[in-house]
């Protein structure tokens, strides 16, 4: 079965807009493009990844063997549609879709995490503050709809339910963790072993941390009431 990893990659000066009173840009563009090569190195050392694409107006920042899908430029939703259908006409049976900005994802999450998708054709990974989702694993084809931006996680709770799927909720550290406010940057690793840039830059000053979020179990959305 071939599972592909679909992420998609805006102009990394655009990127982690509301770090800039912690980061200058030159900072928050590296930050971007340090946590972008994070993933793909989880990714690439995935034993369950046979190929990854990423959908970007940026091709030149991909590594060799990464897939670059044109962005057609209308949002995150429509970016991720065009990389379902060019992966699709490449042949993938499974789908995961992550996004670029989790430094502290590892092989063995991802691993875990495709594995659980293929027991009921779909897993959804939520954010710590589980309202958001910054992963999901789909099996192709499937009419099943991306809701990714506010509130994405009840959003596509419901896109299950409109699709007939079993949706597998499972919480990961390292899906969990993404980077969009000032509070996430308690979660941001200082060793940058084996990335192609620099070390992660430290904020300018310290930011008001938020407490950790517990781990869950992975369970079945129908569970949940």
């Amino acid at each position: 079965m071939s599972c592909w990893a679909l992420l998609a990659l805006k102009p990394p000066p655009l990127g982690k807009t509301r770090l800039s009173g912690l980061l200058p840009g030159a900072e928050r563009e590296h930050l971007v493009l340090e946590m972008f090569d994070r993933v793909i190195n989880a990714l690439q050392s995935a034993r369950e990844i046979d190929h990854i694409a990423v959908v970007t107006p940026e091709p030149g920042l991909l590594p060799r063997g990464v897939v670059a899908v044109a962005d057609p430029g209308a949002g995150l939703n429509h970016a991720l549609d065009a990389g379902r259908r060019e992966i699709t006409a490449r042949g993938a049976r499974e789908l995961l879709v992550l996004h670029a900005d989790l430094p502290t994802l590892t092989s063995r999450e991802v691993d875990v995490f495709v594995r659980q998708g293929r027991r009921t054709g779909l897993a959804l990974a939520p954010d710590h503050h589980r309202q958001g989702t910054n992963g999901l694993v789909l099996s192709l084809p499937s009419a099943f709809g991306f809701r990714f931006g506010t509130a994405s996680l009840a959003l596509h709770l419901g896109e299950a339910r409109r699709c007939g799927l079993d949706a597998t909720l499972s919480v990961l550290p390292g899906f969990a963790h993404d980077i969009d406010e000032p509070a996430d940057l308690q979660h941001l690793p200082r060793s940058s072993s084996g990335c192609r840039r620099a070390p992660l830059p430290a904020p300018r000053s310290t930011p008001r941390w938020t407490a950790s979020p517990k781990i869950f179990l992975p369970l079945h959305s129908t569970e949940r009431g």
